[in-house]
Parts: structure tokens; sequence; C-alpha cells
């Protein structure tokens, strides 16, 4: 029986087809490629103890191989195997869905990679990809999750201008968590790794609202320099990304470190996870992005409350007290202001129960009604705003001192030796540090460590694992608390000499002034200590916590800080602490700092000590 030539063409092209697939299969060697950078990127290997290599990705979907998790070699192999396979079904499900490893195994065989992915098109022409930004919210001292601030992508496209940013679309990487746990649970479990971590896009404009609204945090966005074909090959991979779960830690495999594990894929010669063996800080990554020449000059997004703050200090007493009436519906009156002022009145007003709206969960329709009203009765007013806008920080975050810190200083006791003093900080600011690219007022430390050396023997004289403080004065537009909590090891002053106890201490209060030049706080709280200075009982201390702090030009902050607290459940009756302390940031990253202190506990001890450090 003869074969019609229509068959016997689709024979001949079939078996082209097939012989080229086993062909492309032979040629390409696992053993060469599997730890090629790039392979290894696309694995997210990293060289790992009890094996040579171990991917961040957790969940076993993402891999073709058994064991694929720790072994490069026989994922390329299971890859390879499965995008070149004898079966055309087989082929077309695993090319569209791993886009990122097929278009590199094709140009390891000098060809531009031919995918015909229906879903993939589809998505690509929704984003419509020719840019992209990096998006920095700073940070948010009343949420754990965010007190070194927040990173994600932002997909710029083709057709993009500044007034169509906010419809664009946004890759965020995020834990998982229980919704049922607390803040502290929430914190502890993101140390230690407990939640999972997904990548998802959405639309910009919910995360603005989230980050720039809600939670009033100011927004720094940083265009990448990648071009259109970069992009698409990170995107390749996020597409990828769909059958990856992470473990999320809060340290290092954390928003920024994924992002930049993700942007690494534009370019072989990318590297950027390998100079975050220990710790991500969001800042540092954006730092690390600007050196590597892929961050240009930011951009800045002033958050809701900054431009509250800013609009307030343009009003004059009598047109603030206007616009709080103006808020509750009593409009100012022509003969009293100018249609000037009226305008700046109405527009504040509208500001600021805006606000209030989103953060006091006020009732949405009477709200909204006055609202509406605020608008109509501005927009009878033929009149330019009267508000300049928000000026941008001298400072963007990426400029800061590095979030890492060693020392070394000298310290001169009156009733103990004297000693040689090292110290080290994981992270990541506290209130004597240069605030340039920081949020005034705030602090945040952990495994902050200092080790005195005297006679020849070294003690651990404190170890604090966490030192937090939010110091966010009460003004014109806002009535906020401070607080703080730390925890961790020190040594005080007894009868027997310098012991040592485990603690936690937490308090809540007020702060004034302004956190750029004069500030001071009163807290009120308590402080649990057990341990040899307490001869293992647990003693409660019960008192408050006190300071001021000045910023001296640029350059300099003095602060005068201390502690009271009646104790119960040991032979000491109190436990006081008063130090004063000067700090000179010589450069962005070296700074010396010097401190007389006094502490009592059943004992007295008074010290002076100066301190070199080095940030990075």
């Amino acid at each position: 029986m003869k074969l019609s030539k229509t068959f016997q063409v689709l024979l001949l092209v079939s078996g082209v087809s097939f012989s080229s697939l086993a062909f492309s299969a032979q040629t390409l060697d696992a053993n060469k490629l599997a730890y090629q950078p790039y392979w290894l990127k696309l694995g997210h290997y990293l060289p790992a103890f009890r094996t040579d290599f171990k991917s961040t990705v957790d969940s076993s979907e993402f891999f073709l191989a058994a064991n694929g998790k720790t072994d490069p070699k026989a994922e390329l192999r299971a890859t390879i195997k499965a995008l070149y396979n004898s079966d055309r079904d087989t082929v077309k499900e695993m090319r569209c869905r791993f886009p990122a490893r097929y278009t590199w195994l094709e140009s390891q065989l000098g060809r531009e990679a031919n995918l015909r992915c229906e879903g993939i098109e589809q998505w690509k022409q929704v984003l419509d990809p020719a840019g992209m930004t990096l998006v920095f919210p700073t940070a948010f001292m009343n949420n754990p999750s965010s007190m070194f601030g927040h990173t994600l992508l932002r997909i710029d496209a083709k057709d993009q201008t500044r007034n169509k940013e906010l419809v664009a679309f946004a890759i965020n990487f995020a834990a998982d968590p229980d919704t049922q746990d607390n803040a502290a649970m929430y914190a502890l479990k993101g140390i230690v790794g407990s939640y999972p971590g997904h990548f998802t896009v959405m639309p910009y404009y919910r995360k603005v609202r989230e980050y720039n609204d809600m939670e009033s945090r100011d927004i720094w966005e940083y265009k990448l320099n990648l071009s259109e074909q970069e992009v698409n090959r990170i995107l390749l991979h996020l597409w990828e990304m769909q059958q990856a779960e992470f473990d999320y830690f809060f340290f290092d495999e954390n928003c920024s470190y994924q992002l930049l594990a993700l942007l690494e894929l534009a370019r072989d010669d990318l590297s950027l996870v390998d100079e975050f063996p220990l710790q991500a800080i969001p800042s540092d990554t954006v730092a690390v992005l600007a050196e590597n020449g892929l961050a240009e000059a930011p951009n800045y997004r002033p958050a809701f409350g900054t431009r509250l703050l800013h609009q307030v200090e343009e009003l004059d007493p009598a047109m603030y007290e206007a616009a709080k009436q103006a808020k509750k519906g009593f409009y100012p009156s022509e003969t009293e202001f100018s249609p000037q002022e009226r305008a700046a009145i109405l527009e504040f007003a509208y500001e600021w129960l805006n606000y209030e709206f989103y953060d006091e969960a006020l009732k949405r329709d009477p709200t909204a009604k006055q609202l509406t009203e605020l608008l109509k009765q501005r927009s009878q007013i033929k009149a330019q705003s009267p508000f300049t806008p928000v000026p941008v920080p001298e400072i963007s975050p990426e400029q800061g001192h590095g979030s890492a810190r060693l020392g070394l200083g000298y310290q001169l006791n009156k009733e103990q030796d004297n000693q040689t003093v090292f110290e080290w900080r994981a992270a990541y600011h506290d209130l004597l540090d240069s605030q340039q690219g920081f949020i005034p007022g705030a602090k945040i430390s952990f495994l902050d460590t200092r080790i005195a050396l005297s006679d020849g023997h070294a003690k651990l004289d404190h170890l604090y694992i966490v030192d937090a403080m939010a110091l966010a004065p009460s003004n014109k537009v806002f009535d906020s608390w401070a607080w703080n909590i730390r925890a961790g090891y020190d040594r005080l002053p007894s009868e027997q000499g310098m012991e040592g106890r485990g603690f936690a201490q937490g308090g809540y209060g007020k702060a004034w002034g302004n956190a750029k030049k004069l500030h001071t706080y009163t807290l009120f709280g308590a402080e649990f200590s057990r341990g040899e200075l307490t001869d293992r009982d647990v003693a409660i201390g019960l008192g408050m916590e006190a300071g001021a702090l000045l910023q001296v030009g640029d350059q300099n902050r003095l602060g005068l800080q201390g502690q009271y607290f009646e104790q119960f459940n040991t032979d000491a009756d109190r436990h006081i602490s008063v130090k004063a302390n000067w700090q000179w940031s010589v450069t962005r990253n070296f700074a010396l700092r010097s401190e007389v202190g006094y502490q009592y506990w059943d004992d007295h001890e008074l010290s002076a000590n100066l301190m070199s450090y080095f940030y990075y």
C-alpha cells in the first residue's frame, strides 16, 4: 500500500524532530553544565556542609529529580530528559513549565528558544514588560516583620509614564504566616524560618496603599539598569517560581535576599546573594545593587503621614484650628480667611480626615460623606494649592551606614580593672548611630555583643539578643506612643564584683520634641532578671526609663539616658543605670563614641570608655 505524499512528509518531519531531540539530549553534557553558575542560579543552589550544594527552594514540585534539592547534576539530567523527551506532550508541558531552564539549555546549543506557551504569552501581554524598578518602603516599627524595611520589584510597562506607575504590576516575596500568631510569635517564627515564603505578582497600587498610606512608610523607587531581554529572562524564571516554596528567614533568606536571587537571572555574570551569607538587610541589598551599577538614583514617594507633617508646618495656628473644625463640618468663613488660606485649610482637613479613616478605621459612610463635602467646598475656591512639595531627604536609605558593626575601645572603671573592649552587632541601628538614611528616633539592634579583656581574661560583658525602641514624638497631627523591648545577658556590680544575669525589659510611654533635633522620652515599664546576680531567683523590677537626644549638625549626636527600677524578690533594692554619650560620625561607616556611665545593683560602678566603630 502506497502512502500519500502528505503522510510521507509528516513522517519525515516527525523523524527529523525526534532525531533532533535525541541529538540535543546527547549533545548537552550534564557533567560539564551542572556546575555552571547560571544553572546553579536557576536551581537556587548554594554551597552546603553535608552535601556539595543545597537549594534554598523547599517544595518538591520545583525539582524533577528525586534528589534534585541537593544534586545539581541529577536535576540537570532529569531536566534534559524532560525537555528533550521523545514524547511530544511531555516536551510541551515541561518546556512551558520550565521556560527559563529550556531557554538556557538552548543557548548552550547555540540556538534561540522557540517557546510556544499560550499561558506565558498571555501573561507577558498583560505585563507588557520593558524594565524594572526596585521599590524600598522604609521601616515600620509597629510591625515586627517590617522593622528593617521591605523591598519589592515593579514591572515597568513599555508605555509607562510617572502617572501610570500605580497601575503597573509588582513582584513581592513574603512570608505566609499563621493568622493566629501574635506579633511576638510572628517575630520568633520568622527568625527560625517556620513560615513558608512565596513569590506573588500583584497590582503595584495595592502595595503603595498598604505601605505609603495605611502604614505611612516613605517609599524609594530605584529604576534598574536592565535591558528588555534581561527583564524577560527574569520573568521566565519567575514563571518557574510558581512551583517554588521557601522557608522564610527574617535575617537572611527574606524578601530582599530572594529578590536579589531573582535579579541574578538577568545576566550570566551577576552574583549578588554571595555578599549576604549571614543576613540580608533591605538597605544593604539596595546598596549592593547601586555598587554593581544596577540601580539609578531613586525617586521619592512621601508617605501619607509625611505629607501631613509637612503641610501642618505650613499652617499658622489659626488655620490649624480652622482645619480641625472643618473636619467636623464647620468650614472656614470668607470674612476670616483669604481664598488661598481657605484652600489650604480645606485641603489639609481632607488629607487629615482621610488619614484618620485608614489609621483609626472610622465608619465608612459618615466619613465618606464628610470627605466628599470637603472636596465640594474646596472645588468652589478658585485658587491653586498653597502647599509646597514635600522636600526630598538629602540621604536615601542605601547611602546610610552599614547595618553590621564592629567596635574596639578601652574602658576605665573605678572599682574594677580597666578593660580593652571588643564589640560586634549583627544588625542594625541604634539611637546614637548616624541618623542619615534611617528613621529618626527609632532603634533596632540584634545580637549586640560586648567582650571585655582584662589581665589576659576575656568575659562576656553583654549580649543583647534584641534591643528595640520606637520613639515617635507626638505632634499636632499624631498622638504617638513610644515603647521599647530589650532582652539578653549583661553583668552588673554586686558585692562579689561584676555578676551576670539574663533579663528582659519592656516599657511604654511618650516622646516629645523633634527626632531630628532635640528629642526626649519617658517610658514606664518592668524588668525580669535571673542568674548569678539574683542567686538564680527571678527578680522583678518596676520603674521607668527616660532620656534626651540632641543632634548637632550632621555628624554629632549627644545622648543622656537613665533607668530606675525598684527590685522585688532579691537582696538588691533597686537597679540604676545612667549614661551620657557623644558620637562623632567621622565618615559614613566610621565613628567614635565616648561614654560616661554609672551602674548600681547592690554596689556601685562608675566607668568611662572610648569606642571606635566600623560599619559594614
